[in-house]
């Protein structure tokens, strides 16, 4: 018998992994997170935070810790571009958070990972049924018909573990996929960085030039990171090792020489913090999965820097895959649920990687002198709003069943997001009241399924009888068109394409997995139900 029985291993204790471990926890399972640092990450890697993203940290009760740790709102929207962050050609330009308001109850933002990271690994320690470990090595991992076993190691000594699965979100150098023989697609290596974290008062400099980010075309062509807004400061560039270059170029003499000149004051007082190099990369894993073994995070795919979305696609993995061990599991659902984790999350990954590459190459060219300053500033803030990507995208697989209506096709669905509650697609943000509160349909989508329907239209029996039958947690919610008690939203109905007496279910991970608009019906439900959870 292994030292410790638990329903899931997570190896890997970032963002990403957990996120996973809090999933585990909310659907009731078990976790055993183990993580080879001693800590949580003290170099602000990630910084952004998607509407997505922050839409979950919202729904695990985090947002308001998450906004009080991180920049405010209005500095996130900024980018800035210039020969130096106090040079006269600077140009600064915000994103359109008006455009993007209407779609969500929250927003993009920026919050370090250093400090993401913890208000995480507070969250998931709380939680009950998570054993997060530090300072903790993976070893060895095997796994058979029925299960993981592994072998873990600390300053404690060695323990065996046994799960019934496991979770790799051990970055894109850890060592699971390796494991595993899963190999990864994708360009060579787009450069070698080096990020330089410094602490300086710029804010005096930078009175009317407050930024998330700044890109800065000198000598030695970099781009500025606001960790804080007030003295904390990151800047990346690279070297090119077939000139030369390597990591021992950047002594303390020369980061604090590479600051001065991107900030533009020779005598300015800097203290350096840390150096950290790391590769630009931009692969996908040829597969997610490899028996009861699951790829998330840097894992999976790893992104290019521009427009943050690594981190994000990595926790959207884990909201992805938690659910669906989750039912297989509790005996709920078939085991085949878990083959469209990777046929629903592989696409999504090997477009975000792409998205992330093509953000890079406008990069290149700014930093190149391509693009004018005004030309610069205007496609990097453009691809700053991305919702298109993070709130737009949808599954196509054996856990959705389709309506028949085609999928929204915005002229740029990277920036442009058209809510739709056609299945496989995130279920719609609608404002809704209830006597004098105010909350959103997402606010509905628990961790069982969500059946959203109109008022009186019997479909809420329905759901009862089905659940009862096939034993998965349906809470039907009915939204009606005027009332003083009830969720009232006149708009709903017609937002999420259901007439008056049809219904939407709506998976854990608040995507859409069936939509109607006929009465209600038994039958009809239960067939739905079967098919989403591979039930034979």
């Amino acid at each position: 018998m292994a030292d410790i029985e638990v329903d899931v291993l997570i190896v890997g204790g970032g963002p990403v992994g957990l996120a996973a471990s809090i999933e585990c926890s909310r659907h009731g399972l078990t976790s055993l997170l183990v993580e080879r640092h001693a800590g949580t990450s003290i170099f602000p890697k990630a910084r952004l935070v998607s509407t997505r993203t922050m839409e979950l940290v919202r729904a695990w009760g985090l947002a308001e810790e998450v906004e009080r740790v991180g920049l405010p709102r209005e500095d996130s929207l900024a980018v800035g571009v210039g020969s130096s962050l106090t040079a006269a050609d600077f140009h600064r330009e915000v994103a359109p958070i008006v455009e993007d308001a209407p779609h969500s109850p929250t927003y993009t933002y920026i919050c370090a990972q250093d400090k993401f990271e913890v208000v995480l690994r507070e969250e998931a320690e709380r939680l009950p049924g998570a054993d997060v470990r530090f300072a903790t090595t993976l070893t060895s991992l095997g796994q058979d018909e029925s299960g993981v076993d592994a072998v873990i190691e600390s300053v404690s000594g060695r323990a065996t573990v046994r799960a019934r699965y496991a979770i790799a979100a051990d970055g894109g150098r850890g060592t699971v996929r390796d494991r595993l023989g899963i190999g990864v697609e994708g360009p060579p290596p787009l450069g070698h960085m080096i990020s330089i974290m410094f602490d300086a008062d710029l804010v005096p400099l930078l009175a009317d030039r407050m930024c998330a980010l700044y890109f800065i075309r000198s000598a030695i062509p970099c781009a500025v990171e606001a960790v804080d807004n007030r003295r904390r400061w990151i800047i990346q560039t690279g070297y090119d090792p077939e000139e030369g270059g390597s990591e021992a170029d950047f002594t303390p003499e020369f980061c604090v020489r590479v600051v001065r000149e991107a900030v533009g004051v020779p005598d300015l007082d800097v203290e350096l913090v840390g150096v950290m190099p790391w590769l630009q990369q931009a692969v996908t894993a040829t597969r997610f999965r490899s028996g009861r073994v699951f790829l998330v995070g840097d894992s999976a795919h790893v992104s290019t820097p521009q427009g943050g979305f690594g981190m994000n696609c990595g926790i959207q993995d884990a909201h992805n895959l938690v659910w669906k061990l989750a039912a297989v599991l509790s005996g709920a659902a078939g085991e085949a649920l878990l083959d469209t984790y990777d046929a629903e999350r592989h696409p999504i990954g090997e477009r975000t990687v792409g998205e992330s590459l093509a953000n890079a190459f406008i990069t290149f060219r700014m930093m190149e002198g391509k693009l004018s300053m005004k030309e610069a500033i205007a496609q990097q803030a453009g691809r700053r709003a991305c919702e298109g990507l993070v709130l737009g995208f949808h599954y196509d697989s054996a856990a959705v069943v389709p309506d028949g209506t085609d999928a929204p096709s915005p002229d740029d669905p990277y920036r442009t997001y058209v809510p739709t509650a056609r299945p496989g697609h995130r279920a719609p943000h609608v404002p809704l009241t209830r006597s004098a509160e105010t909350l959103s349909t997402l606010d509905l989508i628990g961790p069982g399924f969500t059946l959203l329907t109109p008022a009186g239209s019997g479909w809420t029996q329905a759901a009862k009888e089905v659940g009862s039958l096939t034993g998965a947690a349906i809470a039907a919610i009915e939204v009606s068109a005027d009332g003083a008690t009830a969720l009232v939203s006149p708009t709903w109905a017609s937002i999420y394409g259901v007439g008056a007496a049809g219904a939407v279910l709506v998976r854990p991970d608040g995507h859409v997995a069936w939509r109607t608009t006929a009465p209600a019906s038994t039958d009809a439900l239960s067939a739905v139900v079967d098919t989403v959870l591979a039930r034979a």
